[in-house]
């Protein structure tokens, strides 16, 4: 028996599950340029809750995005519904989608849900080592029957294209969903200056109840859309920040990225495919040093 993708008619229809967060669904849109790839025919849908939906707008390889809602869903009609999320909700999702083929990772916690069992990444790509979130996400298209082939940058796309600001803006996110991943305020505003220094200008970025009062002596931009983020990031030239969603936004676009980490694993959630630099300390974030952060952006903006 072949694949799953072989075994597809002409036009069917694929769902994807990516119900959140907005660093997995951006790592996700390599694997959907993969699959689209491999059958430029499929008709593609991203579930996503609505919050995260521009993440994927604009983007060729989706030809739909749908709310996640078993009804609308099934509504749809996919041959095919991948899990790329994995919990309960995703699961029972992917289980009354009325979908032939339902695949999800094997070691997913609600395996009965799905009829295709994708294994361990490493198994798929041949490695030992720990993957990264793009390739585990991607190795799930190549079990699925798309030719194995190099994963590519993250895609975000913007109406025009990714274009170049009127100024040069270094785009700056200095908050995160946690204080173990949140680096301290009096470092970004060195990071800031540093910027001006080298004839940039900063942009503190945060989602709404981000608290940006330590940083308005520059320009601040506090619970923007995300589509306004994305355009603010398609027109910069840099961007600092913790690990986080915007750090993997910024790499999408190809932009230079610093970014500072806490208790994440790099080598599983690190700027993917674009010039970077990754700054740890042994102590955990607050133990990340201002000249740390300097030297890394100087490193990077030589290279750049």
């Amino acid at each position: 028996m072949g694949s799953v993708l072989e075994c597809l008619p002409q036009g069917s229809r694929v769902a994807v599950l990516r119900l959140r967060s907005l660093g997995d669904c951006v790592l996700t849109t390599p694997a959907l340029d993969i699959l689209k790839r491999s059958r430029p025919d499929l008709r593609l849908s991203v579930v996503v809750e609505p919050r995260f939906r521009a993440l994927f707008e604009d983007n060729p390889d989706v030809d739909d995005i749908l709310a996640p809602s078993i009804g609308v869903l099934r509504g749809w009609r996919p041959r095919v519904c991948i899990d790329l999320h994995g919990g309960t909700r995703a699961s029972w999702m992917s289980a009354l989608s009325g979908a032939e083929h339902r695949a999800g990772f094997g070691h997913f916690r609600h395996r009965w849900a799905y009829n295709a069992h994708i294994p361990r990444a490493q198994e798929i790509l041949g490695v030992e080592r720990t993957v990264h979130t793009a390739e585990h996400l991607a190795s799930a298209m190549f079990w699925l029957g798309a030719a194995q082939c190099e994963i590519p940058r993250a895609k975000l796309c913007v109406a025009g294209g990714r274009h170049a600001g009127s100024s040069v803006t270094a785009v700056i996110h200095p908050v995160a969903a946690t204080p173990e991943k949140t680096w301290r305020a009096d470092g970004f505003l060195a990071v800031a200056a540093r910027l001006q220094e080298l004839g940039m200008e900063p942009v503190f970025i945060g989602a709404q109840p981000s608290d940006l009062a330590p940083f308005t002596r520059f320009r601040t931009l506090a619970g923007a859309p995300l589509s306004e983020i994305k355009s603010l990031l398609a027109g910069s030239a840099f961007f600092v920040g913790n690990d986080s969603g915007p750090a993997h936004m910024a790499a999408a676009f190809g932009l230079p990225v610093v970014v500072i980490f806490g208790n994440s694993n790099p080598a599983i959630w690190s700027p993917w495919r674009t010039q970077s630099e990754v700054v740890t300390a042994p102590g955990g974030i607050g133990a990340v040093t201002i000249s740390q952060v300097l030297e890394a952006l100087t490193r990077l903006r030589v290279h750049a």
